[in-house]
């Protein structure tokens, strides 16, 4: 195991740290929480501005592509404004577009009350990172991440669960109006505890004499917009058969390497692209793009295999999700300790290994499972997510200088945020497509003689025929009661393999972490007055 070394603060904030993190860690909730919750309560959304489901998901993918544009682009902000008051105006303008999506009249007016809540959402993450690990010790870093990954998993498990309930008791209005209490108990607390340290003052001084990049802005806004377009619609497009999908593939390909080579070249960038050749932030930029894979990818398919195989509500589907999160938020904090005592590569590989295990673990559901035992399969599959989660939070900004805090932060939750998106979009497309290939296998094998078949279908039809159906009606239902099952069964296979092909990419990053450096040993303040 490898020797923990530290480096040593330069300042400390005012207030008590761990005060800090939770009034972080608050906003952080309540973001999260609003990206989940809104899933549940499109359908009555549609329903009640007249708009169909298709017109509808574009609340889900405005909130999306907002976010999405605003996360590379926050660290800049942040120095060029002042941290404090880039992310309290995030808060503000996520809790004043809550109030504006609750009230909406039209279908229009909420697409852009949501546009402009993501551009407020997106930017709360990236300047929380930033605040814990300027407000920590390297040495505490990981009982802080702990805290704030809390929030971070335990809201999008009780979202679906929760949006269900408000959606059922009340309307889906009071999923956006549930914003307002917390975020401006958010602005006040953030108001009076969060404080700019001396090194970010200065660099927002010298930020100054620099000229915007609106070039550099106007580049990553456009291009990751498009991107986060293509992944999100993609597959209800079928991909590149549809023109639109093509073309904004095609755009944001060219925006994207054309704002790779402005901003290598440019003096002041908006994404200091040249932090990736910094070997720990390298790697970590890559690990965290998997875990976004990983955990969005894998959060998104269970519910979906709940529902459609296993004809489970979306609110059940929660529920099955919902006892994982509790483990992992006890898990965070023994994570958050061991860090502390053993090797922080060590931890994220057996993390790595642990979570391939997990996910190939979920091959055991089958048509047949039951509600508890899809629920210990997701608590297994997502149990040692902290030991990757703090280990590359941790090991991120080691041997980076620390003004450049907020850009590490910004592009560390940019490729998680697009390793979801991606993840998400490839598996749903593997799946789909898979299906088909299985549906095709299943269906050569079977002919009208085949004897499982006939067994299956004599038993069908002879229930129909008790149930009261006429000869031709109970064949012609047990004929498509067997196709039916054929295209379940189908289905289930489609996801075994995707859930297979994960797990070997995740095995793979076992080693990966071993690349990262350890932090050089913190340096006493006694030591340095005795010099």
């Amino acid at each position: 195991m490898g020797e923990s070394t530290y480096s040593l603060p330069q300042w400390k904030p005012k207030y008590n740290p761990w005060a800090v993190a939770l009034t972080v860690t608050l906003a952080t909730f309540m973001e999260v929480l609003d990206t989940s919750i809104a899933n549940v309560a499109l359908p009555h959304m549609a329903g009640s501005l007249g708009a169909s489901q298709e017109e509808a998901t574009w609340v889900l993918t405005s909130y999306l592509v907002a976010s999405a544009i605003i996360l590379p682009v926050s660290g800049w902000l942040s120095n060029r404004f002042g941290r404090k008051r880039f992310y309290m105006t995030c808060v503000i303008v996520f809790t004043v577009c809550s109030f504006l999506c609750g009230i909406a009249p039209t279908l229009p007016f909420l697409i852009v009350a949501r546009i402009l809540q993501g551009l407020g959402g997106g930017g709360l993450a990236p300047s929380e990172q930033a605040i814990l690990t300027d407000c920590f010790p390297i040495e505490k870093r990981g009982q802080a991440f702990a805290v704030y990954g809390m929030a971070v998993v335990f809201a999008p498990a009780m979202g679906p669960t929760f949006g269900g309930w408000i959606t059922d008791n009340f309307n889906w209005h009071w999923i956006f109006f549930i914003n307002i209490p917390i975020g401006i108990l958010s602005l006040y607390l953030s108001n009076r505890m969060i404080e700019d340290p001396p090194h970010l003052v200065e660099r927002r001084k010298a930020y100054r004499k620099f000229n915007v990049d609106f070039m550099g802005l106007g580049l990553v806004a456009a291009g990751v917009g498009l991107l986060e377009f293509t992944l999100d619609k993609g597959q209800e497009k079928d991909w590149f058969s549809d023109i639109g999908i093509r073309t904004s593939f095609i755009a944001a390909m060219v925006l994207l390497v054309w704002f790779v080579i402005w901003e290598w070249r440019h003096p002041d960038p908006i994404v200091d692209l040249r932090l990736l050749r910094n070997r720990n932030f390298g790697t970590a930029v890559f690990l965290q793009l998997i875990l976004g894979m990983t955990l969005f990818g894998t959060t998104v398919l269970l519910p979906q295999y709940l529902q459609t195989l296993l004809g489970y509500s979306a609110e059940r589907a929660g529920m099955v999700l919902s006892p994982a999160s509790f483990v992992m938020m006890a898990v965070m904090m023994i994570a958050g300790l061991a860090i502390r005592k053993i090797d922080a590569r060590l931890l994220a590989a057996i993390g790595y290994f642990v979570t391939a295990f997990g996910v190939y673990n979920l091959t055991r559901l089958n048509l047949a499972t039951s509600f508890g035992d899809a629920t210990i399969t997701r608590v297994i599959q997502i149990i040692a997510l902290p030991f990757i989660f703090i280990p590359i939070s941790t090991l991120n900004y080691v041997g980076v200088p620390i003004e450049k805090n907020n850009q590490i932060s910004s592009l560390s939750n940019f490729a998680r945020n697009i390793g979801g998106s991606a993840g998400t979009a490839l598996l749903t497309t593997y799946i789909s497509r898979s299906t088909q290939v299985h549906l095709q296998g299943l269906g050569a094998h079977l002919t009208p003689n085949t004897i499982p078949l006939t067994h299956y279908t004599e038993t069908v039809r002879s229930q129909l025929q008790h149930g009261g159906f006429g000869q031709a009606q109970a064949s012609s239902g047990a004929m498509g009661q067997a196709w039916h099952q054929m295209q379940l069964q189908a289905t289930m296979l489609a996801y075994h393999n995707a859930f297979i092909v994960l797990a070997a990419i995740i095995l793979c990053l076992v080693p990966l972490p071993f690349f990262m450096r350890l932090p050089k040993k913190r340096v006493q303040a006694t030591d340095i007055a005795a010099h």
